[in-house]
């Protein structure tokens, strides 16, 4: 069977608004009527904006990470300003490594009402698969916090060499 473009195939510009997140709807919307429409009732109660997130406190804060590698080491690196290294949790299994912890300081009792609230302040976790095997051990794994940035440097496991194999 044949298709054209009226059929029910999704444009570009909706392919591009589906994927970059757009709420568009991808089906004209439909006209409301005036009684359909109710008016907004006024209160003097501000309204909390989320950002989109909804309930925030049922997931801990993602960390930024920025991962490399040199000859012979990977190297993890996170910015982790206003935590201090008794509130961070580093641990490696597997070549899986998660960091974790709490953001304290956002919290003032005596605070009646936020304008704006755009830090981070409570649990926040990362696990990242390493992209190379590592030396697990401890003499081979150095974690350092220094000037809010926090870095992970692992010695990278030696791979052997490819050896030759002769075809008799």
């Amino acid at each position: 069977m044949a298709r054209n473009n009226s059929d029910d195939l999704l444009m570009e510009d909706d392919l591009a608004a589906a994927f970059l997140g757009g709420d568009e709807e991808l089906v004209a919307p439909k006209e409301e009527t005036a009684e359909e429409v109710a008016p907004q009732e006024e209160t003097s109660e501000p309204v909390e904006d989320d950002g989109g997130w909804g309930d925030t406190d049922d997931f801990p804060g993602q960390l930024a990470v920025d991962v490399y590698e040199t000859a012979d080491k990977l190297v993890v690196k996170a910015r982790t300003a206003g935590i201090s290294k008794s509130d961070l949790d580093v641990s490696i299994s597997d070549n899986i490594l998660t960091i974790s912890g709490v953001l304290s300081g956002g919290e003032d009792e005596q605070t009646t009402r936020w304008h704006i609230q755009e830090c981070y302040w409570g649990e926040f976790s990362r696990t990242i698969a390493l992209p190379v095997p590592v030396r697990e051990d401890e003499n081979s794994v150095r974690a350092e916090l220094k000037d809010g940035v926090l870095t992970i440097t692992f010695d990278k496991e030696k791979s052997e060499e490819p050896k030759k194999i002769t075809v008799q």
